[in-house]
């Protein structure tokens, strides 16, 4: 098995900037399409952005042009960077991870949408 640990959250004035980190254990690799997803109190969770194994972005209407994901491939980790931040984007962030590989020691076995525990983002004056 492998963990999501995500990291960045927290509390920022309205127009401000945070960067969120998701990062998986030492142990998983071949990575493939990574995201990021929210969820606001009585809201359904929804896609904020996501990034391929190619680093192809895909990013919903509302986060284009204001929130940049990425990743690095040596650390395993994704990356988003949110800029000009509104009170209406506070939410829980989550990582979510649709395929990888984990080292057991023996063999390689592949694990499937795997979710981080989220982080708080709260935009507020």
């Amino acid at each position: 098995q492998v963990q999501l640990v995500e990291s960045g959250g927290g509390l920022v004035l309205p127009g401000g900037s945070l960067r969120l980190s998701c990062a998986a254990s030492g142990s998983a690799s071949s990575i493939n399409t990574m995201g990021w997803y929210r969820q606001s109190p009585g809201k359904q969770r929804e896609l904020v952005a996501t990034i391929t194994i190619s680093g192809s972005t895909k990013y919903a209407d509302s986060m284009k042009g204001r929130f940049t994901i990425s990743r690095d491939y040596t650390k395993n980790t994704m990356y988003l960077q949110m800029n000009s931040l509104k009170p209406e984007d506070t939410a829980v962030y989550y990582c979510n991870v649709d395929r990888l590989a984990v080292w057991t020691g023996t063999y390689y076995r592949m694990e499937h949408d795997l979710w981080g525990q989220g982080t708080q983002v709260t935009v507020s004056a």
